[in-house]
């Protein structure tokens, strides 16, 4: 069954999705990789459709699959697929522009972490609407981290109490991605590193354990597991 999205929603998710995905070894692009039968993009839209103030969906697909993604989530929920670029930066950009201007909060979201809870989506968005001019959900680094010199000597540890791990999706108020999109120099990995390169303030939020990165084989084997775990989101 398609979901529908909330046409008085406040918040327009864009999903870069033309990357490789080469340390998954040899097939399609990251994001149209299988789990338990279906692309990770599947998995991912299904979720962020289901949040409540999600009015718009854009996913930035490879050029030469833009006609396919759009069959393919025809089904899930009304998405916009355009064409995304080499560079994640890139495919963000292409995203962003086709959002309206009276969309006042975007989100950015890798559909490698694609079962991130509908409440991650809200608590994310619910931080912009607050005040945040932009937000990352983060979790505590538990490894210990060592600063190791290119010939294997350990010059360090780090303190890791001072350390997060970033996931997505990260939110902004769309203006403010908007500026840190004209003004990037070079590209970049995360949306809200732009941000502070525009000198504005990024704020965390508590991340979720579900919204891991799919970026090896075993990170295929460990989601499969949690697809058998109970929907933190279902209702009681």
């Amino acid at each position: 069954m398609t979901a529908q999205l909330n046409a008085r929603g406040d918040v327009a998710v864009v999903v870069p999705a033309a990357g490789a995905g080469v340390r998954l070894g040899p097939g399609a692009p990251k994001a149209l990789r299988l789990l338990e039968g279906e692309p990770l993009l599947v998995h991912a839209i299904r979720r962020v459709a289901a949040a409540p103030s999600v009015r718009m969906i854009v996913v930035a697909a490879p050029p030469a699959d833009v006609d396919a993604v759009r069959t393919l989530l025809a089904g899930i929920a009304p998405v916009t697929v355009v064409a995304g670029g080499a560079e994640r930066q890139e495919s963000v950009a292409a995203a962003l522009a086709v959002v309206p201007e009276d969309v006042g909060i975007v989100l950015v979201h890798d559909a490698a972490r694609c079962l991130a809870p509908v409440s991650l989506v809200e608590r994310v968005a619910a931080a912009v609407r607050d005040g945040a001019a932009a937000v990352i959900p983060v979790l505590p680094v538990v490894d210990t981290i060592k600063e190791v010199a290119p010939d294997g000597a350990v010059l360090g540890t780090v303190d890791r109490s001072v350390l997060r791990a970033v996931q997505t999706p990260q939110g902004f108020r769309a203006s403010i991605l908007r500026a840190a999109h004209a003004a990037a120099a070079d590209s970049h990995t995360d949306d809200a590193g732009a941000v502070e390169k525009l000198g504005r303030p990024v704020t965390c939020v508590p991340g979720s354990d579900l919204a891991l990165k799919i970026t090896r084989p075993i990170d295929l084997a460990l989601a499969t597991h949690l697809l058998t775990l109970p929907d933190p989101d279902a209702q009681p």
